[in-house]
């Protein structure tokens, strides 16, 4: 697959940007809130889902055992203009070197254009952002590796 280069601007290219950051780790160090600028910037590892849906439609393994794994991840970086505030529930900004795990991105529309993004992360951790209105820009960085293995979402019983 090639690299990745998206913008969002509403709810349904969010909806697209969401599904590929779809478990992407991020260190708590590689997110910064820039006030003066009016941005929210991160870096992340994403976990590749387009390669691997490709991949098991051909019929390979995307379990990866034996260092066979056909799933990758890549590098991604990812800016949000127009920020007005933010608010984190269930981080600690002093563990520099946490690993988050995204879930999903989700807006909320208060005044429209204007609404709350929030990054959902496993465990319960979230940031949320007070947005004059959506403008998010994505970026794949550079080459992809071998991913360890591919992220498994259990049913809840």
């Amino acid at each position: 697959m090639g690299c990745l280069k998206l913008i969002a601007l509403d709810e349904e290219d969010l909806a697209i940007l969401s599904a590929h950051l779809q478990d992407a780790v991020v260190t708590v160090g590689e997110m910064a809130y820039l006030p003066r600028e009016r941005r929210f910037a991160l870096l992340a590892n994403r976990f590749d889902w387009e390669a691997a849906v490709k991949a098991e439609a051909e019929g390979r393994n995307i379990t990866g055992p034996n260092g066979k794994n056909p799933c990758v991840r890549r590098r991604a970086g990812m800016h949000i203009e127009r920020v007005l505030g933010a608010r984190l529930r269930g981080i600690d900004l002093a563990d520099k070197t946490a690993v988050l795990n995204l879930l999903a991105l989700n807006f909320t529309a208060t005044d429209a254009p204007s609404g709350k993004l929030t990054f959902l992360f496993s465990g319960g951790g979230e940031v949320e952002l007070s947005v004059e209105c959506m403008e998010i820009g994505f970026e794949d960085l550079g080459p992809a590796w071998d991913a360890k293995g591919t992220p498994c979402h259990d049913a809840a019983e």
